[in-house]
């Protein structure tokens, strides 16, 4: 039976790490709901003109034209055997289409890991980077600080805060995430797949914790 995964994590806690290493360890497929709908754009497909379409006039792209896409996906040669899930289901509607899709294929969702990271981690993660102007190279105050504050190390160039990491939007960006998800959150609590990970560890120690709690995956 196809084994699914549903990886649930905010801005800042390190999903998009974890995703890599849990599908090359597990060898499946990390489907990304970003990564679909950019090859869809780009490939101009018929479920990609449409979402553009909605796109264009600022409007969300409906349920259905994602799921369409995401159903599409799954269908495909490489996960037969599953698949890891990042940024699909993002709401309880979107997860219980995702159930009816994946009892089509006679898989199911078996886990849905969520790296918790408390909000002001994430705010001291994600606000404080700075980008240098040349050639990208990012620091961060804490962490990765420059050797000279405001300028670069490598090529001398004036360090800036891009937008979306500034403080304001960093908290708006996480408190949207949290609103959103909390139900989805409750849906697979409920259903008892939810494997909570302390996101404030060291990335190998949230591996090693993410891997031990997922069941065992048969290639």
């Amino acid at each position: 039976m196809p084994v699914y995964i549903v990886l649930l994590g905010p801005p800042g806690a390190g999903k998009g790490t974890q995703a890599k290493i849990i599908s090359e360890t597990l060898g499946l497929p990390h489907v990304s709901s970003g990564d679909i709908f950019r090859e869809n754009l780009k490939n101009q497909t018929e479920l990609g003109a449409l979402a553009k379409g909605y796109m264009d006039r600022g409007e969300l792209v409906p349920d259905d034209v994602t799921i369409a896409m995401i159903h599409d996906r799954l269908s495909r040669e490489d996960c037969k055997k599953g698949a890891l899930l990042d940024g699909f289901p993002r709401t309880p509607v979107q997860a219980e289409a995702l159930d009816g899709m994946l009892a089509q294929l006679n898989g199911k969702v078996v886990a849905v890991p969520y790296i918790s990271v408390p909000e002001e981690v994430l705010v001291d993660r994600l606000g404080g980077r700075w980008t240098c102007r040349a050639e990208g190279h990012v620091y961060h105050e804490t962490h990765n600080p420059p050797k000279v504050p405001g300028v670069c190390d490598i090529d001398n160039s004036p360090l800036y805060q891009r937008e979306d990491d500034k403080t304001e939007t960093v908290k708006r960006r996480i408190g949207v995430y949290l609103e959103q998800t909390s139900p989805l959150i409750d849906y697979y609590r409920k259903q008892g797949k939810l494997i909570e990970i302390d996101g404030t560890q060291a990335i190998d120690q949230v591996t090693t914790k993410l891997l031990d709690a997922l069941p065992r995956i048969e290639n």
